[in-house]
């Protein structure tokens, strides 16, 4: 059958579509006789009996590959037009044109032979309802992916074998340059290299990313980069501020630890044509090379970087182990074990009525994916402080050695710091100086030129005016490398560990990394008499801790049995505001701790059911001034004159002095004397206002001339 014939009245009454691809930008630019080539089967169509203004090309898929249909409009507008039956043709130079996967060639395929729609390319006109036709179709299309797999694997295999050996030019990281030899070396700029290495050394003694950034920020210091390849400013290195990815970028790439590495990612898709890239397992890699290179850090410390981050990633679940040292106060976080399930205990914390946050230990994520109780929960203040206690008696033979230590870590740190700064300011210097050279050497009257480098010039004015004030700042601030009278003071305090430790000017992270040097974990049990903590150090010797059960709220709200003994002592012979006296110059307190008062400890007898002075007395059998005035037959305010006077007994009950009397007594003799006449002398007569004396409170005295 020739091709005429395949064409009927139907197809013409379509349009025709011609598809013209090309699969980079490359080739579109350079590759001109193949796009005229393509263009050319419009006349093709017209032969064919369709009308020119009737053939459509599509060619917005100019430099997209056909491996995919994905990010292909012109591909899927061709492929909606056929399914909704308004295409007669389809026209390609060639099927590898159209797609070169055998999914998108076959779904074309089946949608043109239900549709009715022939497909025409340089050899010849196809009829996909054809069997015949269809199988020589569907045998193009898998050699044109056939051919596609061929051509990577063609350019794949030379890549390949150069990266075996450790050859192939690939961009490097900052820090790494190539020389003229093609061999990898550090950059010869000494500021970067000090930037790269001071950032591992502060990884290395933080042993967190985030602290590095803290620590950099913290000390003015700004970490160099590289522009991409492509732009004006193509691979100029510039200086910015840390940030937490940059540390990741660093501590990750093994080209810091001198190995040369090819195949570390792949490229997955999805059903939707979406790619994605994940890091493969190293065991994957396609090359790893070690010490390929010279590089900032050994494989081995670059290992145990890796290892770090891991355990400090805060989404491990059961692999995860310690975690990073944090701002929180439980001294054991991410250390405690439980003792009945062997599970990683968690922290939580809660406060008491001073505002304090205290830690708690809990063993839940059993109970969490069950719907259970926790399996414990433990108050971890008591275990914190017996640990800590263990841990400064195992370090104390090795206080002076620590004291060595930190102050020339801190003196190291400080002076790399100011190295960095000073080196920043060089930096800043060169710059400037370079930019006046350029100034200096143009002609003066190429105005154009000369303004532009004029501006320049001053550009790097100003960043050097701003490097030597952020140096400035730095030495006032006190970021510079220690005297030895801060050495001193470090040594003499390092020297004390438990002063150190107890310093509240020592972060709670520092105490953390502290316990994590010497401690592995510390496995808990608690029972309702005591918390049981078996404490597994790093060289592998075991201590076993008994720390007291803390008391719960009610508990420690509680009066002390020996001071509710004491009031009930004192209470046989003083009423409230003498207890209350005596005891708070003994420093005892109540249950919340505070000093006792008359209201308070009248409160705690009533609940306590501890009987009062006043009660005690009376069931002594002694008398109320109301029962002791009617039993002595006179009046309540001559029973007080009497007890004033010592004439009957009683003892006092409150503040207010009050008294109760001891029965039994009889009513003393009647002390009033007789009254004298007066005598001609008024002075010999005088007025005493002394209380206690009689009711009117008026003596006699002798005059000076013998009268009474």
């Amino acid at each position: 059958m020739n091709d005429q014939s395949k064409v009927t009245a139907d197809h013409l009454r379509r349009d025709a579509y011609l598809y013209v691809r090309q699969s980079s930008l490359y080739q579109v630019a350079n590759n001109t006789e193949s796009s005229r080539r393509q263009y050319d089967l419009r006349g093709r169509a017209v032969a064919l009996g369709w009308p020119d203004d009737r053939v459509i090309v599509i060619d917005v898929d100019q430099g997209q590959s056909g491996a995919t249909a994905a990010d292909r409009e012109g591909f899927q507008r061709l492929v909606a037009d056929v399914s909704l039956g308004k295409a007669g043709i389809v026209l390609g130079l060639e099927c590898s044109r159209l797609a070169r996967n055998n999914a998108d060639w076959h779904r074309l395929l089946e949608l043109c032979s239900l549709s009715g729609t022939l497909i025409c390319d340089e050899d010849g006109l196809y009829d996909p309802g054809s069997i015949n036709d269809r199988l020589l179709l569907g045998l193009k299309g898998t050699i044109s992916e056939a051919e596609l797999h061929f051509i990577r694997a063609r350019l794949q295999g030379g890549l390949l074998a150069k990266a075996a050996r450790g050859e192939l030019r690939v961009r490097l990281p900052v820090g790494l340059v190539y020389d003229q030899l093609e061999n990898v070396t550090l950059d010869p700029d000494a500021s970067v290299r000090a930037a790269i290495e001071h950032l591992h050394s502060t990884f290395d003694q933080t042993g967190s990313a985030h602290a590095v950034v803290k620590q950099f920020a913290a000390d003015g210091l700004r970490v160099p980069a590289r522009h991409a390849p492509g732009g004006p400013h193509a691979g100029e290195l510039y200086w910015k501020p840390l940030r937490q990815d940059y540390v990741l970028f660093v501590l990750h790439n093994p080209r810091y630890a001198g190995a040369y590495f090819y195949g570390r990612r792949k490229q997955l898709s999805d059903i939707n044509g979406h790619t994605r890239t994940i890091h493969k397992p190293r065991d994957q890699w396609t090359v790893l090379i070690k010490d390929a290179h010279p590089g900032y850090i050994t494989f081995e410390q670059y290992e145990r970087n890796l290892a770090t981050l891991a355990a400090n990633a805060a989404a491990r679940g059961e692999e995860r182990h310690a975690g990073p040292a944090r701002e929180g106060p439980a001294l054991l976080q991410g250390l405690v074990v439980c003792g009945k399930c062997g599970k990683r205990m968690t922290v939580g914390y809660h406060k008491r009525c001073n505002g304090q946050p205290l830690p708690d230990y809990h063993c839940q994520r059993e109970g969490i994916a069950t719907g259970t109780p926790p399996c414990q929960t433990i108050h971890g203040a008591g275990v914190d402080a017996a640990v800590a206690t263990l841990v400064l008696k195992q370090l104390t033979p090795l206080a002076i050695e620590t004291a060595l230590a930190v102050s020339t870590e801190l003196t190291q740190r400080a002076a790399d710091a100011d190295r960095i700064r000073q080196m920043g300011v060089k930096r800043a210097e060169d710059a400037a100086d370079a930019a006046r050279r350029r100034y200096l050497a143009v002609d003066p009257t190429n105005r154009l030129v000369a303004d532009q480098l004029e501006a320049d010039w001053n550009n790097k004015l100003y960043e050097l005016a701003d490097a030597r004030d952020e140096y400035e700042r730095a030495t006032q601030a006190g970021n510079t490398p220690l005297t030895n009278e801060q050495q001193a003071k470090v040594r003499a305090l390092a020297a004390n560990l438990p002063a150190l430790w107890a310093n509240p000017a020592t972060p709670i992270r520092e105490r953390k990394r502290l316990i994590r040097l010497l401690v592995t974990d510390v496995t808990i049990i608690n029972t309702p008499e005591q918390i049981t903590a078996h404490v597994r150090l790093s060289g592998g010797q075991q201590h076993t801790l008994q720390v007291p059960r803390p008391l719960r709220a009610w508990e420690a709200h509680t009066t002390p049995p020996t001071t509710i003994a004491l009031i009930d002592e004192l209470l046989d012979r003083h009423p409230f505001d003498e207890a209350v006296s005596i005891l708070n110059q003994r420093a005892l307190t109540g249950g919340w701790g505070k000093p006792f008062t008359v209201t308070s400890l009248t409160q705690l007898c009533r609940i306590r059911g501890i009987r009062s002075h006043h009660d005690r007395l009376r069931a002594q059998g002694m008398l109320t001034l109301d029962e002791i005035a009617q039993q002595l037959g006179v009046s309540e305010q001559t029973v007080k004159i009497w007890q004033r006077r010592g004439q009957i007994t009683g003892r006092r009950i409150d503040g207010r002095r009050a008294h109760l009397y001891h029965p039994g007594q009889t009513r003393p003799p009647d002390r009033r004397r007789r009254s004298k006449p007066p005598t001609s002398n008024p002075a010999a007569i005088t007025r005493h206002h002394r209380p206690g004396t009689g009711p009117e409170g008026i003596t006699t005295t002798t005059t000076p001339g013998g009268a009474v």
